[in-house]
């Protein structure tokens, strides 16, 4: 058998795998959604899993949101090294608001590449196609090492640009709508598929929080979509891969009794404080899919005037109820280990069941037919990390980050 080096990627060293490792990073997926669904007999894999190899908790990267955890997992650094710090970011010097979705913003190679430059074949698939540039950064489709592609543009990818030919049809599965949870079955149903015919030596399986931000863990369709997800994981356990399962963020009921979005509008706030627009507040979970979330969530970041007395306004918004903490860039950055240059002068996370908005007329909650359900705060840090595999000395968290996952999945495959 050809000895193979380990493969070393942003100053980290991971084994090369004797069969396959995978990491499947549910999106949205709060612990309480796996224990309710194993407890409701629906996650016979997942409850033999937790049972015969290593089950932990983890903590996602802050803000908890969907590109800085992906890319963290793709990378397994957090975002000072990576600089994905949100979906969304504010150039100050073109005074433009932009998607950080073009590999341009992606400031350290993947796992993947590294993988591939190493000669393995490696696979993604992801469920929405804002990570599929990222994700595949530094990836040829030219060998037939490498396959990219997503889930909402399945009928179109290329062998040229995502290393399978009209994947749709390659799978048999139509092209699934992006609000829905098919999104997530094509992804599972195509690792499955990649697995059996094609063996890549690194998988990574990325979801869409669709359904966990329309539902609770308690209610039938989170349920059920657990169910689901847990018959494609015993086919992938069955064909003998190491498997990591973790998520990008947890979710919380961000609503009040009624059923009434729990939002406080900051904008408006220092538009009161220092004058209408001389301040501007980012809030990093907005992308295109907003009919989610009504681009609401846990974490956002401001921008303020030169000569504003910083240490005012963080006093001012420590004080409202809403507002769990807020911290001055310098902070946020030692702390959450962000990129200086790609966020305000000031960061505020809110509480458990409460979002930041910017001004109450910019924000269109009328398509959110459920109660508000989000991430993005710490309250949404705590995430699933399950191994197929006995790991003895696995931390927990906070130690223990979702962004290992390929490290204990390489080492696992590896043993």
């Amino acid at each position: 058998m050809t000895q193979h080096a380990p493969v070393i990627a942003n100053d980290r060293s991971y084994p090369w795998p004797k069969v396959t490792a995978i990491a499947i990073c549910l999106d949205g997926c709060e612990p309480e959604y796996l224990t309710q669904a194993i407890a409701a007999g629906l996650m016979p894999t997942l409850k033999r899993m937790k049972e015969t190899g290593t089950d932990r908790l983890a903590h996602s990267v802050i803000p908890s949101f969907t590109n800085p955890n992906n890319l963290s997992i793709a990378t397994g650094r957090p975002p000072a090294v990576h600089g994905i710090c949100g979906n969304y970011l504010y150039e100050p010097e073109t005074g433009e608001e932009v998607m950080m979705n073009d590999v341009r913003f992606l400031r350290a190679p993947t796992l993947f590449s590294k993988f591939y430059e190493a000669g393995a074949r490696v696979a993604i698939v992801t469920a929405k196609d804002k990570l599929r540039a990222l994700l595949g950064a530094g990836l040829r489709f030219d060998e037939d090492r490498a396959k990219c592609f997503s889930a909402e543009k399945s009928a179109s990818s290329t062998a040229a640009e995502h290393g399978q030919q009209k994947a749709a049809d390659w799978l048999g599965m139509a092209q699934p709508e992006v609000y829905s949870a098919d999104l997530s079955e094509f992804v599972f149903a195509a690792g499955v598929k990649l697995l059996a015919e094609w063996k890549p030596d690194v998988m990574y399986l990325t979801t869409t929080d669709y359904v966990q931000h329309k539902y609770a863990p308690h209610q039938p369709e989170a349920q059920s979509f657990y169910a689901m997800f847990d018959k494609y994981l015993a086919q992938l356990d069955a064909m003998g891969a190491a498997i990591v399962v973790t998520a990008d963020h947890g979710m919380k009921p961000k609503h009040d009794a009624n059923g009434d979005p729990q939002v406080i509008y900051v904008q408006d706030l220092l538009d009161t404080w220092l004058g209408e627009a001389a301040a501007r507040v980012i809030l990093p979970i907005t992308d295109p899919y907003v009919v989610h979330h009504g681009a609401l969530g846990g974490f956002a970041t401001a921008y303020l005037p030169k000569g504003a007395d910083r240490a005012d306004i963080i006093a001012r918004l420590a004080a409202r109820p809403e507002i769990l903490e807020v911290m001055g860039r310098e902070e946020a950055v030692k702390r959450f280990e962000l990129p200086a240059d790609r966020i305000g002068d000031i960061v505020m996370i809110s509480t458990e069941n409460m979002t930041i908005g910017t001004s109450a007329h910019r924000h269109d909650l009328a398509a959110l037919n459920e109660p508000l359900r989000s991430h993005g705060g710490l309250t949404e840090q705590e995430v699933p990390f399950i191994v197929n595999r006995v790991m003895p000395g696995l931390p927990n968290e906070p130690v223990l980050r979702n962004f290992d996952a390929f490290f204990y999945a390489t080492t696992a495959a590896s043993l």
